[in-house]
């Protein structure tokens, strides 16, 4: 095999849930070749390197060979090769912290778990040794 179809290859690689989900980051300009946005039916080749714009992180991916069916999870890395810089990896950590006190309006409450995580990640951040009494003893001596 020569050439498949990109979002084919993203569906096949697992980078996609769906094929239409694949084509629909192509079309709205998330997926480029060469620093070039590309079309779902652009052709991609051996040696490729594809970068894939999922907010907040841009991934990329070497390609080591084609597939036009979908694969096991297992078999992905013979496929492609993540080369994703570090620096952007490091981003998921960020937002994973951050999403709990930048939460975006309209998602209404937390759920149980992560109400659990917020109570966790706010006492670590309080727990720094200080402890503060607002009332102050010579209030009470004046009864």
């Amino acid at each position: 095999m020569a050439e498949t179809r990109i979002d084919k290859w993203l569906w096949a690689m697992r980078v996609f849930k769906t094929r239409t989900v694949a084509t629909e980051a192509c079309k709205k300009g998330r997926v480029s070749v060469g620093g070039s946005p590309v079309k779902p039916s652009r052709a991609l080749k051996v040696g490729e390197v594809v970068d894939v714009r999922k907010p907040p992180v841009t991934y990329s991916f070497r390609v080591k060979a084609l597939a036009n069916n979908r694969l096991g999870a297992k078999l992905v890395p013979e496929y492609m090769e993540n080369i994703t810089p570090q620096s952007q990896l490091d981003l998921l950590d960020v937002v994973r912290i951050s999403g709990f006190i930048d939460r975006r309006k309209g998602l209404g409450r937390p759920t149980k778990r992560e109400g659990r995580e917020l109570a966790s990640f706010t006492d670590s951040l309080a727990g720094d040794g200080w402890d503060f009494d607002f009332l102050d003893d010579d209030d009470d001596s004046e009864d």
